[in-house]
């Protein structure tokens, strides 16, 4: 058993620098207040991208249009090459502004040219709210939005997501977990080196987001909260970003195609369309998350030490880390044993990624590819 027992301690030893070296990523609160009210406040004009959107903008757009914010605070929707009445459905629920896309310029992802227009017609407030049509906002959201944003130049929440169905309750808190692998959120709020956002939810000062280039300094990009939190962590920018049970989308994902989907669209776009990139993050799935309960079981099986010990305690430990996240989404935490199979699923939606990138067709979204 010495063959799956030096994984096995590989495993652990990641697992023990995971659950307590890694920016806490676990923990679904931060711990960081909200501040007080601004001296005076600023002017807000809330971006929003729609392509095709007319179903579900009457579950949230008024969400956006009825915050009670004590400035200025407009909402410009933009509609971007929609066939299903999203124009007049967000002008119907009145929005201040809709406006209509122009053509997509070669190179441009398509989400980073619609904010772009959005940005064109909002004319200079003090801070943008870029968000998606499908979020929806509980009453007082955006001004702590802006309290939070007193000493920082983004503020990004991660939308709540749906967990309605059995998929979505199986793959959802774990999607949530391993971006938070990823981007650990209390590292994102200091230094430079760990840069993210949310998409659904983001909080960005003009000046500074004019200082950094704007977002043709971003245009091609598939992930565009990544990308702008990168962009503005490079220009020097302070940043937040949260989980937020007040910042919710309504967009359902009923079947696991609809969450493949979702989530192979841009999992090769992550990895920088890197085959060598591919196999490492495969092999790193299966070392870190498949090998405990692997190890657990063969060696308890074959009465072998070293593989039982070091498999159990790690699964233990990953375990452990994934409560929280399940409690986040009022699920059991018996679920969390079972959080190397939908690793193992996650690990078989990036190869998918990729075999859609090479076959051409990756990155669709609503029938356009970017």
């Amino acid at each position: 058993m010495l063959i799956l027992g030096v994984p096995a301690l590989l495993s652990l030893a990641a697992w023990l620098y995971l659950a307590a070296a890694h920016g806490g990523f676990w923990r679904t609160r931060t711990g960081l207040q909200d501040g007080a009210d601004p001296p005076a406040w600023p002017h807000v004009t809330a971006v929003i991208p729609a392509r095709d959107e007319a179903a579900v903008l009457p579950g949230t757009l008024p969400t956006v249009l009825a915050q009670r914010y004590p400035g200025r605070f407009d909402v410009v929707v933009v509609d971007d090459a929609s066939t299903d009445g999203t124009a007049e459905t967000a002008a119907a629920l009145g929005a201040s502004r809709v406006v209509r896309a122009r053509e997509r310029p070669a190179g441009w992802a398509g989400k980073v040219w619609a904010m772009s227009e959005g940005v064109r017609a909002a004319g200079e407030p003090d801070l943008y709210l870029f968000t998606d049509a499908d979020i929806a906002y509980a009453p007082g959201t955006l001004a702590r939005l802006v309290r939070a944003a007193h000493d920082r130049d983004l503020v990004s929440r991660m939308a709540t997501l749906n967990t309605a169905t059995a998929w979505e309750r199986r793959i959802v808190p774990a999607f949530v977990y391993f971006f938070a692998q990823l981007y650990p959120f209390r590292r994102v709020a200091r230094g430079r080196r760990t840069a993210a956002a949310a998409g659904g939810c983001m909080l960005v000062r003009r000046a500074t987001l004019e200082a950094a280039g704007g977002l043709a300094a971003i245009h091609d990009a598939l992930i565009d909260d990544v990308a702008l939190g990168r962009l503005l962590k490079r220009a020097g920018a302070r940043c937040r970003l949260d989980l937020d049970r007040d910042v919710v989308s309504r967009r359902p994902y009923p079947h696991l195609g609809d969450l493949w989907a979702m989530i192979a669209r841009s999992a090769y776009h992550q990895l920088r369309y890197s085959p060598a990139l591919l196999v490492g993050t495969v092999l790193g799935l299966l070392l870190v998350y498949a090998v405990p309960p692997v190890a657990a079981l063969a060696g308890l099986a074959a009465l072998s030490p070293l593989p039982a010990v070091a498999g159990t305690l790690a699964w233990a430990l990953m375990t452990a880390t994934y409560i929280p996240m399940l409690r986040f989404y009022g699920l059991s935490p018996f679920r969390a044993p079972g959080l190397p199979l939908i690793a193992l699923m996650y690990a078989a939606m990036t190869v998918d990624s990729a075999r859609l990138h090479w076959k051409g067709r990756g990155g669709a979204w609503k029938g356009r590819v970017r």
